[in-house]
């Protein structure tokens, strides 16, 4: 008796979810069409890159971003049907406990989360860096980096600084670097208007330089109009957009973090958020199933109509507050792992709450 419950509820759980999330990717696919078309035919995109290159690696994208809030809707959905036509009330008549009942909607949720986290760091970046690629050429704007006074560690004990980077041009304005020894001390210092990127010689190339070389108690200071610098530096590090993350696996992403740590970029907490977000909107999942099943298994006057408002101010309210705790963090400086899941520790509260005060 209690598999066949299970398998009506989770085949109710799976084809609602899916059926629903298929028909809001097909509304949102058309909305985007319409929105770029025009771009795709300005920059002659072949049509065979737009629906391969760009749409086929847009909708898992889209899928798994839209996934907890569809769960949610769907379990509110079906739930609260098998409500109003007295099928909870039914299942716990013959003695089956609440939280048994609990059991086939725990199972989908913990499949969809898991296959989640893998799509978010495994599949999905993949799928990211073709239509990433496909935009650059046929949609975005041209590349421009609008940071200011970039400071930046390129080796132990070697940082660079420059007030602008221009990157049609491969230039740093107002460019300095400094070297400081094993024991923290100044050890050379170079000043120049320009350092500019070399093609022919792969070297940066510093205009109207001044140089210092300090050791101990003596210094040298040297001009001149040019000078090549061999330095660990590439200018395509200034050319990366702040959501090419989104293109980068587990792995890689971890290490292109930890790289940017060392080298202190102003953009880490962007990258940390990226990198909290792919296990956080997982776990919610769970989370938001629970609450789904607690909201919507009682019968109410309102019906599903009732259920689903209710289901839907909860939804957008864990939205809002998830926004609003990375807004702490990119502005405020809050952690990002703790701006992450402070939407999942909240709401888990709520979670098990509405649990014990479902009907038994």
């Amino acid at each position: 008796m209690l598999k066949k419950i299970d398998i009506y509820i989770i085949k109710k759980f799976l084809g609602t979810f899916f059926f629903t999330l298929l028909m809001v990717i097909c509304v949102i696919l058309v909305f985007d069409l319409s929105e770029k078309l025009e771009d795709f035919l300005k920059n002659n995109a072949p049509m065979q890159a737009i629906l391969f290159d760009y749409y086929l690696n847009l909708v898992p994208y889209y899928a798994n971003m839209l996934s907890p809030l569809f769960i949610f809707i769907a379990v509110i959905f079906f739930t609260s049907k098998m409500a109003s036509n007295s099928e909870i009330v039914a299942i716990l008549s013959g003695g089956v406990k609440f939280n048994r009942l609990l059991r086939p909607f725990l199972i989908c949720a913990f499949l969809l989360s898991g296959l989640s986290y893998y799509l978010n760091n495994f599949l999905i970046p993949a799928a990211n860096k073709e239509r990433l690629v496909f935009e650059e050429i046929y949609y975005r704007n041209k590349l421009r980096n609008f940071s200011k006074d970039i400071h930046m560690k390129i080796d132990d004990g070697t940082f660079i600084y420059m007030s602008k980077f221009v990157i049609e041009l491969n230039v740093g304005n107002n460019f300095s670097l400094e070297k400081f020894d094993d024991n923290g001390k100044l050890s050379y210092k170079l000043l120049s208007d320009n350092a500019k990127w070399d093609t022919t010689a792969n070297q940066w190339m510093v205009t109207n330089f001044v140089e210092r070389e300090i050791d101990e108690l003596t210094e040298t200071i040297n001009s001149g109009p040019k000078k090549f610098l061999d330095i660990n530096l590439k200018p395509e590090e200034f050319k990366l957009r702040t959501n090419y993350v989104i293109a980068m696996g587990y792995f890689e992403l971890n290490d292109f973090i930890e790289e940017q740590k060392f080298k202190g970029s102003q953009q880490i907490v962007n990258y940390e958020l990226e990198r909290q977000q792919r296990s956080s909107y997982p776990f919610a999942t769970i989370i938001l199933t629970l609450i789904g099943v607690s909201v919507s298994s009682r019968k109410v006057r309102g019906g599903i109509g009732m259920h689903l408002g209710v289901g839907l101010a909860l939804s957008f309210s864990f939205i809002m507050f998830m926004k609003i705790t990375q807004t702490f963090s990119t502005n405020g400086g809050l952690d990002p792992m703790i701006a992450m899941w402070i939407p999942n520790g909240v709401y888990g509260i709520l979670a098990v709450y509405l649990i014990k005060k479902a009907p038994k």
